[in-house]
């Protein structure tokens, strides 16, 4: 009597490949309009206000240290942070700065795989990949990657996806 092949089990671990460098550039971009409108409106109430203070000064102050801290540290945080790898059995993500997600989709429940490029996005030569499953957590979404490795992961996932045989269940 032979036993039942076992197939390994797929586990969540960190995965392997980090997304553009051009994606540290793109995330400063996409987080100064916020600052522009915050520094927009402490300059409007400084003007209007007829007696400016010690107290005005230093909310300027920390306001504009916020912001450089959050425009220097942020985008190099998700760069160390955002990752994703595809195996023959999963495909794997992680992203975040502040809260940070690992998620993992076994290739047999791929049911699309699709790609993502808003204007910014193609302003940076940024494409984003959204590989949908039948989870009810939504679709797994690879952030900032390059054209060229966008492109090449949709047809590698479709290619994994199609051989394994799946239905996507």
């Amino acid at each position: 009597m032979s036993t039942p092949e076992v197939a390994a089990p797929v586990l969540l671990r960190p995965p392997a490949n980090l997304v553009s460098p051009r994606a540290r550039l793109y995330w400063t971009v996409r987080a100064l309009p916020l600052w522009i409108v915050v520094a927009a409106v402490e300059t409007i109430v400084l003007l209007l206000d007829d007696e400016s203070t010690a107290a005005a000064a230093t909310v300027v102050a920390v306001t504009a240290a916020l912001a450089i801290a959050h425009l220097v540290v942020m985008p190099q945080w998700r760069y160390r942070v955002h990752r994703w790898e595809i195996t023959p059995m999963a495909v794997y993500t992680q992203a975040g700065w502040v809260r940070q997600e690992r998620r993992i989709a076994p290739i047999a429940r791929i049911q699309t795989v699709d790609t993502t490029r808003g204007p910014f996005e193609q302003l940076f030569g940024l494409s984003n990949v959204r590989v949908t499953t039948a989870s009810a957590r939504g679709p797994l979404v690879i952030d900032a990657l390059g054209l060229a490795v966008a492109e090449r992961t949709v047809a590698t996932l479709t290619e994994q996806a199609q051989l394994d045989g799946g239905d996507g269940t």
